[in-house]
């Protein structure tokens, strides 16, 4: 593996840990896609440093659990603004 993706795969995951950030953030923070994001923080991360891959990843689980009440809060924020345009 390329030593620059090595260390954006630390980088991703240290900004997700210290943040308390989503796969999302941490793409747009870094230029990047969701998708590579997210196997740097999985698979690339795991052989790199996996005390950190650890670290990431208990994050990772709990913006999953957490997901689907963001995405209804979402939603229910895009309504109430509709709401006020159209009043």
């Amino acid at each position: 593996m390329k030593s620059y993706i090595e260390e954006r795969a630390v980088a991703i995951a240290n900004y997700i840990v210290n943040q308390n950030a989503t796969v999302r953030q941490a793409a747009k923070q870094f230029g990047i896609s969701k998708s590579t994001a997210h196997k740097d923080c999985t698979e690339r991360l795991s052989t790199i440093n996996p005390a950190l891959a650890a670290e990431a990843r208990k994050v990772l689980d709990v913006n999953k659990q957490e997901r689907h009440i963001r995405g209804g809060l979402a939603t229910k924020d895009k309504y109430k603004k509709e709401k006020h345009i159209h009043a």
